[in-house]
């Protein structure tokens, strides 16, 4: 009796012994330096036959965000951001330069696996591709010309201004046809103050008109037929209104850039000349407020027009917009404190990648450390 339960005690250590040698072989199977499950997955994202194929990452220059050097290397806070995500997850990948349309447009025609570079999320864009966590939150900016000093300088280049120089041409043709009048009435009857060629007076014409309309007439011309009479006088009351307009259109144009430099803030964009970067979230933010503006390829470019005095304002992502003028605009023009609608930056991959979850992972492991801080610090100066 006592042996029948003793053996069978034993048989059941043996059996725990082997289950538990039996559970720990999975473990013992798998080696020290196996990849972590992020790595797995993100191999497993791979289209059947391409995995372990280097991914074709799509970026486009915009500082301080993507960075490019003379020999077509690349970093800043976008590109810093990437090649930890890439470490962490044994991704291996070659960049594809590209215009700011080709960085969504390849990742629906499937040139690209993935963008990289100061893109900001939004509706229309979701619809589709996909975007990464955000990595960095900011605002629309507005770039205005700098306060130089040049009151005198400024003041003259208004004169050669589109608007004066149009109010001047439209009075021109007023007067002239004013003195066409005057002389027809008066070429036979007062040839002496009208007469002469035709040249002569057509000048004499126009003489009058001018003097007539300022001053009242020197009293060195002066109708003498009924006809020639009538039209002084229409053209005496007229010029009062005439000149008025005339006034307020110069006034206009001699100020416009005095109010244009103006600008503090979005209000005050909507009777402005307003430049951003064609396909840009900020000329959708722009069309949204009903605010006109007109479109440039690069955002170097909007800047060039603003620094001539082309444009007003110039708007666009707020770090992109400070980062350039402070290195290439920095006595010519200043970038307001304001900013507006809010801009998310993200990662843009396909429509479904698998990708997307463990990019975000990492993502936000690495926004936790201290080397994120370090590279916002590095690349902008300060942290948000």
């Amino acid at each position: 009796m006592n042996n029948r339960y003793f053996s069978a005690w034993l048989a059941l250590v043996w059996l725990s012994v082997l289950g538990l040698f039996l559970a720990a072989q999975p473990a013992l199977a798998q080696p020290a330096d196996a990849p972590s499950a992020d790595a797995d997955l993100a191999a497993a994202a791979m289209p059947a036959g391409e995995r372990g194929a280097r991914l074709t990452v799509g970026t486009k220059a915009a500082p301080p965000f993507v960075v490019e050097s003379q020999d077509g290397g690349f970093s800043g806070v976008s590109i810093v951001l990437w090649q930890a995500v890439a470490e962490r997850l044994g991704i291996e990948y070659d960049y594809a330069p590209s215009d700011l349309a080709g960085l969504f447009t390849g990742l629906e025609d499937g040139r690209l696996d993935l963008s990289v570079a100061a893109l900001t999320v939004t509706a229309s864009r979701e619809a589709n591709i996909d975007f990464s966590y955000p990595f960095y939150s900011t605002g629309l900016a507005i770039a205005v010309p700098a306060n130089d000093g040049s009151a005198v300088w400024a003041t003259i280049r208004r004169f050669f201004s589109w608007q004066f120089l149009t109010a001047l041409a439209a009075l021109t043709v007023v007067l002239l046809a004013v003195g066409v009048i005057i002389w027809l009435f008066e070429r036979r009857a007062n040839a002496e103050e009208f007469g002469g060629s035709t040249a002569q007076g057509l000048g004499s014409g126009f003489w009058w008109a001018a003097v007539t309309m300022t001053t009242v007439g020197y009293g060195d011309k002066a109708p003498k037929t009924l006809g020639g009479r009538l039209i002084g006088l229409v053209w005496m009351f007229a010029a009062i209104i005439i000149i008025s307009s005339f006034t307020a259109a110069i006034a206009t144009s001699l100020t416009v850039d005095r109010l244009s430099s103006g600008i503090k803030g979005v209000q005050d964009l909507a009777d402005a000349r307003v430049v951003t970067v064609e396909g840009s979230a900020a000329a959708q933010a722009l069309r949204d407020r009903g605010i006109a503006f007109s479109v440039r390829t690069e955002l170097e470019d909007g800047l060039a027009a603003l620094a001539d005095g082309r444009v007003d304002a110039v708007v666009y992502d707020a770090p992109l917009l400070n980062y350039r003028v402070k290195n290439a605009y920095g006595d010519t023009l200043t970038v307001l404190e304001s900013v507006f609608d809010r801009q998310d930056y993200a990662f843009a991959l396909p429509q479904g990648s698998d990708l997307r979850e463990p990019i975000n992972r990492a993502i936000l492991e690495y926004l936790a450390s201290d080397a994120w801080r370090d590279t916002l610090t590095e690349y902008l100066g300060s942290q948000p």
